[in-house]
Parts: C-alpha cells; sequence; structure tokens
C-alpha cells in the first residue's frame, strides 16, 4: 500500500478526507514511467495507466442521517437483518461531523453511529463543556436500533474524541468497550458534567505552543504536564470504568503526550486493582492513527488554528502501526461486544 500511504497533497497542509463515503469512491489514477523519468512532465509518456477506486463502503451499507432530540450524526448500518454489534464513533478538535471511519467498520459487520458533538448543524460551534448527558442520549439511541445488538455497545475516538471515548466507558452504563486513540485521559480546555458529576478542566496553555521556523505548530506542551499534582482533580477516575478499555499511543504524536496520558490512566487502574485497561503504543507513529490505506496526515490545517498543526510520525511506521491497530481493534470489539456481522461470502471455485 506504500503508493497510497505516501502521496502528498497538491496543496500544501491539506488532508485528503471523504465527505461523500456512500456515493462514489475516491479514483486514483497511477500512471507508470520509464525508469529515466525522475519528475513527469507534460512531455513525457506513460508506459502504462490505470484507475483504482477506493470505496468506503461495502455494497449495501446504509447511510442514515440522524436528527434525534439533541443527537446529531449519521448512523451506518450493515445490509442484512442482523443484529449487529453498536459502536459510537467520535473525532476531535476539528468539530463537525466525520464519516469516512464510521462507514469502514459499518463494513465489517458493525452497526455504527458517527456522532458530533459540536461546530455541526445546531449544535454549538466552540466546545465550551463536554456534557455527557449527550452521549448518553447517543448510546441510548443507538441501543433502541432493532439492527443493533444489546446489551451494550463500544466508542471509538481520536483526539479530543478519544477523551470523551475515555469518559463515556467511565461514566456510562452502556458502554462495554473504548478504543481511545491519542488523547488525553484528563478533562482539558472543557470541564465534563454528567448529573452531579463535575470534573473541572486542565486549561489550554496557549503560550506553550510551539511554532517552528517554517510556521508550522505543535501544541505538544498546551494540555500542561499530566504528572503535575494541581492537575489530579481533572483525571478521568477510569477505576470506575466497568467496561474494557483500549489505550492507543502514537510515541512520535507532536500534537499529544498521549503515551504519558495513557501511562498515567494504566497505572491508576492498576492502583485500583483493574485489569480492564490496556495499551498498545506505536515507535515513530504519530497523530493521526486512522484506518489504513490512505496518504498519512503529518500536518494540515485545523479549523481552530491560524497555522498549520503538526501531528507526527514517520511514512513507515505510521503505516505499520495503522494497520496493526486496525486489526486489534476489530478484534476487541468483537471480543467484549460479540461477532460482528457477515456481510457476505465469497465461494471460490477451484477447477
Amino acid at each position: 500500500m506504500g503508493l497510497f500511504y505516501t502521496l502528498k497533497a497538491e496543496k500544501m497542509f491539506h488532508r485528503l478526507l471523504k465527505r461523500d463515503v456512500t456515493g462514489s469512491p475516491f479514483y486514483v489514477h497511477i500512471s507508470l514511467f520509464d525508469s529515466s523519468v525522475v519528475v513527469p512532465l507534460p512531455t513525457h509518456e506513460p508506459l502504462a495507466t490505470c484507475t483504482v477506486e477506493r470505496w468506503y463502503a461495502a455494497p449495501g451499507v446504509e447511510r442514515i442521517p440522524i436528527k434525534s432530540g439533541k443527537v446529531r450524526g449519521a448512523l451506518f448500518l450493515p445490509p442484512g437483518p442482523g443484529p449487529f454489534p453498536g459502536l459510537i464513533d467520535l473525532f476531535g478538535g476539528a468539530g463537525g461531523l466525520i464519516e469516512f471511519r464510521a462507514s469502514l467498520l459499518a463494513s465489517k459487520g458493525f452497526a455504527v453511529l458517527a456522532l458530533a458533538f459540536f461546530a455541526y448543524d445546531d449544535l454549538p460551534q466552540t466546545l465550551e463543556v463536554i456534557d455527557l448527558e449527550y452521549f448518553e442520549e447517543a448510546s441510548r439511541l443507538l441501543l433502541k436500533n432493532p439492527k443493533v445488538k444489546g446489551p451494550k455497545i463500544g466508542v471509538i475516538g481520536l483526539s479530543k474524541g478519544a477523551e470523551v471515548a475515555l469518559a463515556m466507558a467511565t461514566f456510562l452504563e452502556e458502554i462495554a468497550a473504548a478504543v481511545c486513540i491519542n488523547g488525553a485521559t484528563s478533562m482539558n480546555g472543557a470541564p465534563l458534567h454528567f448529573r452531579d458529576i463535575n470534573i473541572p478542566a486542565v486549561p489550554y496553555s496557549t503560550e506553550a505552543m510551539l511554532i517552528n521556523e517554517i510556521g508550522l505548530m505543535s501544541s505538544f506542551n498546551v494540555m500542561g504536564d499530566p504528572l503535575d499534582s494541581v492537575h489530579e482533580v481533572s483525571a478521568i477516575p477510569v477505576e470506575k470504568a466497568q467496561g474494557h478499555i483500549l489505550l492507543v499511543a502514537g510515541e512520535a504524536d507532536q500534537s499529544v503526550n498521549s503515551k504519558m496520558f495513557a501511562e498515567i490512566a494504566l497505572g491508576r487502574a492498576k492502583k485500583f486493582g483493574r485489569t480492564n485497561c490496556s495499551l498498545l503504543h506505536y515507535p515513530r507513529a504519530g497523530h493521526m492513527i486512522e484506518p489504513p490505506g490512505s496518504p498519512i496526515c503529518f500536518l494540515s490545517f485545523l479549523r481552530v488554528s491560524p497555522m498549520p498543526t503538526i501531528w507526527g510520525g514517520e511514512s513507515k511506521p505510521h503505516a505499520k502501526a495503522e494497520e496493526h491497530l486496525w486489526k486489534e481493534a476489530l478484534k476487541f470489539f468483537e471480543l467484549h461486544l460479540g461477532p460482528a456481522g457477515k456481510l457476505y461470502e465469497k465461494k471460490v471455485q477451484i477447477s
């Protein structure tokens, strides 16, 4: 897959992101040139060409827009009667609704709610507070669907979505399994409210933002030192989680000190005698650990940032991390939620 994961954007600092996940594929045009051609010019004729289609939804996967109560998002259902294990899919600080991972998971036999929680439709445009009752409502909505297998569901989150996913696994009885990728394990920037529970946030230290000589930004130190005892009150009490938690950290993450945060949460769980928390960490992998097979995002513009953000990572180790985590996450969810649905059987006749 090296042809694909090493592709570079023509527009600097842009991220390849599939929006219409069910209506069309990505078309990748491949040209093969003579080995003497270092940089192809319009005058160079390729030896061969082809176009590859990369689909983000298997045939029959259904996308249903969700606008129910306070919940906003898109539900992806595999074909067939089900019931299928249910998942909620969360992304991070860019806000809005990102659907490509949800459609890929649905293509593997999960019923997946891609859930927006700010900067989308009539939701707040900025994230001032994490109201866990919103995520509880979304969890119960998913469980009510007749194609979703209960009694519990899973959640997967990246970056800020990982922080929220960890809080969901800690406080919501509906969550049996959570995969938290490169996120903080304490509340940062926005406090958490859930009924009579209030966890204050560690304020962002914007003065700790690092900007290199070409104007690229790293937010690695913005969340402060997670080992500082002053921040203990903001830690998510993972020892209260009844479900299983898989923490994931890229060791070359330049956005969040994700490995340190994960190790602190893992240590806290062990301190209380809990064995339901585990850690996967990947040397030389960056922040944007996503499903494999697409160009790796090492830096890009973020909606709330005035300059491009460095996400970190090196091509080959990061790609290997994406391949490994994708398989491990699928196995993790099947272990704790039950087998994924089988979309179809491919029969091969040998003559």
